[in-house]
């Protein structure tokens, strides 16, 4: 069974390293010839922990490869994951052009059965669409082809990518045949030795479970977000409140926790994208399009915060930054908060001082020369006025505050992720700000 990643970015590299690590044969296909230099060498373009030594162990073994060459690829495989790109347009929707290029390529290519997979994050519908762009290639070419197209969407957590492929809590799997099932059922063998739990449905099914599940965590941070705003006003604690409605069984504990709303690759693009597909098709996504409002105007608190701590005179302070990347564990800075942050302290006059475990590089190549870029946590709040906490990283749970107040202008802390206690830093002479918490 040869197998065909067509992208490498986070999803398509991520697939073709847990699949080539249980001995499948994958290649890897990109237009980024720098990039698939780069993979042929074992540098990564993304940081996920553990993917790297998977690349380099298994290219070492002859079972990953890495090409610019689709077309010569598409010929040999059996099974084509298609893992490109599908950003946002300007009203929100997603841009398919990628996908259908994928698909027009294949049909271009294919001279045998051959399953096409969509694994990016896709509209309902899109699954009809590379088909039918497959099929015109084809008639195209005159060329009597079979093909099936089935989705199979992802659902891996950045930070933790490599252990949620290798053991999923499920797979979903969207199929309009009964040879594309028993062709997925034997690729996804391996990773269901001790727990069947592959889901089939019909396509458009597969492709409206990405977008809902996305949907559903995002509206839980907004849902805590608002509450946490509101404690704030009527003096309750949202801490408590979070404990209090975690426990019970119908609602759970899990992606409760207030904060400086939610960034990354995935929430805040499905979530405009499937609020989009609603409009296209004459509904109106009314709880969705309040949790998108709810985020975007959390992403500014921690600048609210400290604004109103300084009466809205920050013009010449020097702000510490601590965690730049939209969560721990990855140096993805797409649509995170830190970065809305930064920009309305510099539109405010405020000298930005920061430090990230991993995403420094990123921030530079993102914001350049505009912030001063610190080698660690304490270096970041050398004569700073403040420090902002924007990404919880383990490496600032513990904290050495004689350090801190030796180096602090002023000991004021915002704490975008509340993962301090209110009480300790105020016994240790700090001033404290939260989330949701007086």
């Amino acid at each position: 069974m040869k197998v065909l990643i067509v992208g490498t970015g986070y999803v398509g590299l991520v697939t073709g390293a847990c699949f080539s690590e249980m001995g499948i044969d994958v290649r890897c296909v990109d237009v980024n010839k720098q990039k698939i230099e780069d993979l042929n060498n074992g540098i990564m373009p993304i940081y996920e922990r553990g993917l790297e030594e998977l690349v380099i162990r298994n290219h070492a073994a002859g079972r990953l490869g890495f090409s610019t060459d689709i077309d010569a690829s598409v010929k040999i495989a059996d099974i084509i994951f298609s893992a490109v790109g599908t950003p946002p347009d300007e009203d929100g929707s997603a841009d398919l052009s990628y996908v259908l290029d994928v698909a027009r390529t294949i049909g271009r290519n294919i001279s045998k059965y051959t399953l096409v997979v969509t694994k990016s994050t896709v509209p309902v519908g899109t699954a009809e669409k590379v088909r039918r762009a497959i099929q015109e290639e084809l008639d195209k070419r005159g060329a009597k082809v079979t093909f099936d197209v089935a989705s199979n969407p992802e659902f891996l957590k950045e930070g933790n990518a490599i252990e949620d492929f290798m053991k999923p809590d499920r797979i979903v799997v969207g199929v309009g045949s009964e040879k594309a099932k028993k062709i997925m059922e034997r690729l996804y063998k391996p990773f269901m030795i001790n727990n069947y739990r592959i889901i089939f449905t019909d396509v458009p099914s597969a492709e409206m479970i990405k977008y809902a599940a996305n949907a559903m965590l995002a509206t839980r941070i907004s849902f805590i977000n608002d509450i946490a705003n509101l404690c704030e006003i009527v003096g309750a604690d949202v801490n408590m409140v979070r404990k209090g409605i975690g426990t019970d069984n119908r609602i759970g504990s899990k992606f409760l926790y207030p904060g400086c709303g939610y960034g990354g690759s995935c929430f805040p693009k499905d979530v405009k994208a499937l609020i989009k597909t609603a409009q296209q098709n004459g509904y109106k996504m009314k709880v969705l399009q309040a949790v998108e409002s709810v985020n975007e105007r959390q992403k500014s608190i921690v600048f609210d915060k400290i604004s109103r701590h300084f009466d809205g005179n920050l013009k010449g302070k020097k702000i510490a930054v601590w965690g730049l990347a939209f969560k721990p564990e990855t140096d993805d800075m797409r649509e995170a908060p830190a970065v809305v942050v930064i920009d309305l302290l510099l539109k405010a006059g405020c000298s930005v001082v920061a430090y990230d475990p991993i995403a420094m590089p990123e921030a530079k190549r993102r914001m350049g020369d505009a912030i001063t870029y610190c080698k660690d946590k304490y270096q970041a709040l050398e004569g700073a006025d403040a420090m902002l906490l924007m990404t919880e990283w383990k490496e600032f749970r513990i904290l050495n505050f004689q350090e801190m107040k030796s180096k602090m202008n002023q000991c004021v802390i915002v704490d975008g992720r509340n993962i301090y206690d209110k009480e300790e830093m105020k016994d240790n002479g700090f001033v404290y700000h939260a989330i949701g918490i007086n």
